[in-house]
């Protein structure tokens, strides 16, 4: 008996993220070209920093290290279309509900009248796409959420949406 309630209590909470009537928002496909130019460059003076190093440290050590960082940079890179792909959100009726992650899922949900900030960053690569990063801020740290790679126009309109209904939440408190 214990056991069948253990498995459905499981089933009901993995229905719960799975969120089948959820319209999930995307973030703009330039986040792509962002991330690309965000990784190829750290990734590039890694790659040679691990050519030179072990040459003087540990030659024997040198081709298989340099191997291994190359793959992992390979399938880091390999999989950031998939990545911004499964980066979403949600404004439902008394929260936003955010998620990301391929095979370590984050879902957050930030309650309407908790946020204390609604910020737009813009860096210049971004600026360059006309994309912004919306962060919004509560006084948990835990749950402060970012939505990289929205267009411009799109993170402002949301940004002043989400401060009207915080605003509205936090005078019913």
């Amino acid at each position: 008996m214990t056991e069948q309630l253990d498995s459905t209590a499981r089933l009901d909470s993995t229905a719960r993220l799975d969120l089948p009537e959820a319209n999930w928002q995307r973030v703009s496909p330039k986040l792509i070209v962002a991330e690309y130019v965000g990784g190829i460059i750290p990734s590039a003076i890694f790659l040679v920093a691990s050519w030179f190093f072990p040459q003087f440290v540990a030659p024997w050590l040198f081709p298989w290290l340099f191997i291994a960082i190359a793959v992992a940079v390979l399938i880091a890179l390999v999989l950031i279309p998939r990545r911004v792909h499964a980066i979403g959100y949600q404004l439902r009726e008394d929260d936003l509900l955010f998620r990301r992650g391929i095979m370590f899922q984050r879902f957050v949900a930030v309650p309407y009248g908790r946020m204390q900030l609604v910020d737009i960053n813009r860096g210049p690569l971004l600026r360059a796409l006309g994309l912004s990063e919306l962060k919004f801020v509560t006084a948990a740290a835990s749950t402060g959420v970012t939505i990289p790679g929205m267009l411009e126009a799109d993170a402002e309109e949301l940004r002043d949406r989400i401060v009207a209904l915080a605003e509205t939440r936090r005078a019913g408190l």
